[in-house]
């Protein structure tokens, strides 16, 4: 299947409860060539009502601060979730929401083929990464797995809550994208 034939057999998917609540199915947004895999845990409430992740004010500062570092959501970068459908008050996807939308993100991920995957927040490098991992103490960091380079960094949201980790996130994104041109894929 190519992206288009994923994207459309995913806008139907009634896997799981959020399929009932939803507004829409938030695929995800970049470009479709891109080797680098941005992976956040779940739409929230602007995302739900446009289709795309990353567009309320974390999207914002999420767009500036890659853009900072020379990634750019229309050139180098794809940006997907974990879940495709926004859990009910934003609330943290469950384990079968998870379970039931892992598919989804692998078939993402065997299509792009990215050799980067950033996790960005808690919850999507416990889910991708580790179940144990403490962003705080390991962001930054790159895990070799299977040929991809897996990193987990701070989600923009965490930055609008503590404004004060941003240069720390924003090294991160440095450190990605000099991970890109080291590999030759920037």
């Amino acid at each position: 299947m190519n992206f288009s034939e994923i994207k459309s057999s995913c806008i139907k998917c009634e896997r799981c409860s959020l399929s009932k609540t939803r507004i829409n199915v938030v695929f995800g947004d970049g470009a479709d060539t891109a080797q680098i895999l941005f992976i956040g845990e779940a739409p929230g409430k602007n995302e739900d009502e446009v289709a795309l992740p990353f567009v309320g004010r974390s999207g914002k500062l999420l767009d500036a601060m890659l853009a900072e570092a020379g990634l750019y959501r229309d050139k180098n970068i794809y940006i997907s979730n974990t879940v495709k459908c926004r859990p009910p008050e934003n609330r943290d996807p469950s384990t079968d929401e998870k379970s039931a939308c892992i598919d989804w993100l692998r078939l993402q991920i065997d299509t792009l083929k990215p050799e980067i995957i950033v996790c960005l927040g808690r919850v999507a490098a416990q889910s991708i990464i580790d179940p144990k991992i403490k962003i705080t103490k390991e962001h930054g960091c790159f895990t070799l797995r299977d040929g991809i380079y897996y990193v987990s960094t701070f989600h923009p949201a965490a930055i609008l809550r503590n404004p004060n980790n941003k240069p720390l996130l924003l090294n991160d994104f440095n450190t990605i994208y000099n991970k890109g041109i080291e590999l030759g894929i920037l």
